[in-house]
């Protein structure tokens, strides 16, 4: 059973370092705290650039950053790994396809080894 995580933990991070949304606002090359704050709010997820200057601000891999966020993911992708390998088990064995199944099995046991 998964533990719940929060949509992301921006909002922590910021606070742990001491900065206000004013000054992430200020890194990111934003104009208004808006942003910053609709991102810490879980109203909207950041488009990628956005998400790496907040990597590089807050010190933080984004997988950490948005751990609620990835974790469905995760499980979305283990979900759809899981019926690729029933799709691919069924056709002819080649070297090939036993990596592709070596490679899905791996994304399925870490989503599963996860609290």
């Amino acid at each position: 059973m998964s533990s719940f995580k929060l949509a992301n933990y921006l909002r922590t991070h910021r606070k742990r370092l001491g900065l206000s949304q004013d000054e992430v606002t200020f890194l990111l090359g934003r104009q208004s705290t808006a942003l910053v704050s609709v991102h810490e709010q879980f109203r909207r997820l950041p488009c990628l650039r956005t998400l790496l200057a907040y990597t590089v601000i807050l010190q933080i891999p984004a997988h950490e950053l948005f751990a609620g966020e990835y974790q469905e993911v995760e499980q979305a992708v283990s979900h759809r790994a899981k019926r690729l390998i029933e799709r691919l088990a069924n056709e002819h064995p080649d070297q090939r396809t036993a990596r592709k199944l070596v490679h899905l099995k791996t994304i399925v046991t870490t989503a599963a080894s996860r609290p």
